[in-house]
């Protein structure tokens, strides 16, 4: 029997998020594994150019619930709308994606609980078996994967989790835009917004860059950063950072990457002097292509590494840099 799998697109100051497209792409491999068709939703207001960016994609359609009382996020108007979508849709879904966002994290689980849906929550892959759909995801910090599955027959809400589905992988298409039929007097916020504020408004979003050079323990110390410094200005670069860096305060607190950081996913990922604790390996293992640089042969980072030099990172970085810049001179 054909599945339908609505695709909730999420977006920022009237753009498409930048998980949108990952959230696209998962979305229409769910399809694909469950024998259906995926179509994307949009919840905001004047939304006419997130629309039609979603209807450039390979979906049955763009279905857009677009009303003042949506311009600002609020999880009780969004969760209304979304309720009387799922509840009055022709075709009712059998599965919800969503990215896994601070906003996703806010609102899935009530929307899971008002439609009596199951969740499953930062899924990093899925799997089709003899019963039914099989969810991977991370498990006790990012140490282990639990393999999961719904129970019954029911709606399931599935989140993915940043990097796990490449936005590049999104297949093309050409969608119908179409209205939901939403009756917005019964919508209501359940907070006021006072205003909204960046937090750590100068901190570094290491989850937009396309190459990150990212530093360990190896590097010695603070005063011995400057290979990585001189690298990264080369690649163009942002730099980021395991725990043990963080720490001992080498590098400020908004470069972590790993489970208790960000979580990239860039064309290159850097990887110097990091052993590749499993903590560190979650938040940067959907990095297109790891070059990794370590004095041990055996380090963990290497079973990831599509490039691996073993040595120390202080005789050749300086060598990657100069490389780097006769590259981009010639």
């Amino acid at each position: 029997m054909s599945r339908t799998v609505w695709i909730l697109l999420q977006l920022r100051d009237g753009k498409l998020h930048r998980m949108a497209r990952e959230a696209i792409t998962a979305g229409q491999a769910l399809a694909t594994a469950v024998g259906g068709r995926a179509s994307a939703v949009i919840v905001g207001h004047e939304t006419d150019a997130a629309s039609q960016e979603a209807a450039a994609f390979d979906l049955d359609a763009v279905w857009v619930a677009d009303d003042a009382k949506l311009a600002a996020y609020t999880p009780g108007a969004f969760v209304g709308t979304l309720v009387q979508a799922v509840r009055g849709a022709e075709v009712a879904p059998d599965y919800l994606v969503a990215p896994h966002t601070y906003q996703s994290v806010d609102f899935v689980p009530r929307l899971g609980q008002q439609l009596d849906a199951a969740v499953v929550p930062e899924a990093v892959s899925f799997e089709a078996a003899d019963d039914g759909m099989v969810f991977r995801r991370p498990i006790m910090g990012g140490k282990l994967q639990a393999r999961v599955r719904t129970r019954g027959e029911g709606l399931a809400v599935v989140t993915v989790q940043s990097g796990a589905f490449s936005a590049s992988d999104a297949t093309a298409g050409s969608a119908d835009v179409r209205a939901l039929s939403i009756d917005f007097s019964t919508v209501a916020a359940d907070r006021e917004i006072l205003g909204v504020e960046q937090v750590g408004g100068d901190q570094v979003d290491l989850s937009k860059a396309d190459i990150v050079v990212a530093v360990g323990r190896g590097v010695g110390g603070e005063d011995k950063m400057q290979p990585i410094h001189d690298l990264a200005e080369a690649l163009g670069a942002d730099i980021g950072a395991s725990r043990p860096v963080i720490d001992n305060g080498w590098l400020p607190r908004d470069r972590q990457i790993g489970s208790s950081g960000q979580t990239v996913a860039p064309k290159l990922y850097v990887a110097a002097g990091i052993s590749g604790a499993i903590q560190h390996l979650v938040g940067m293992k959907s990095a297109s292509c790891v070059v990794a640089i370590n004095k041990d042969a055996s380090a963990p980072i290497f079973s990831v590494a599509q490039y691996g030099l073993v040595g120390d990172l202080h005789e050749i970085l300086p060598v990657l840099t100069e490389a780097v810049k006769a590259a981009k001179a010639s």
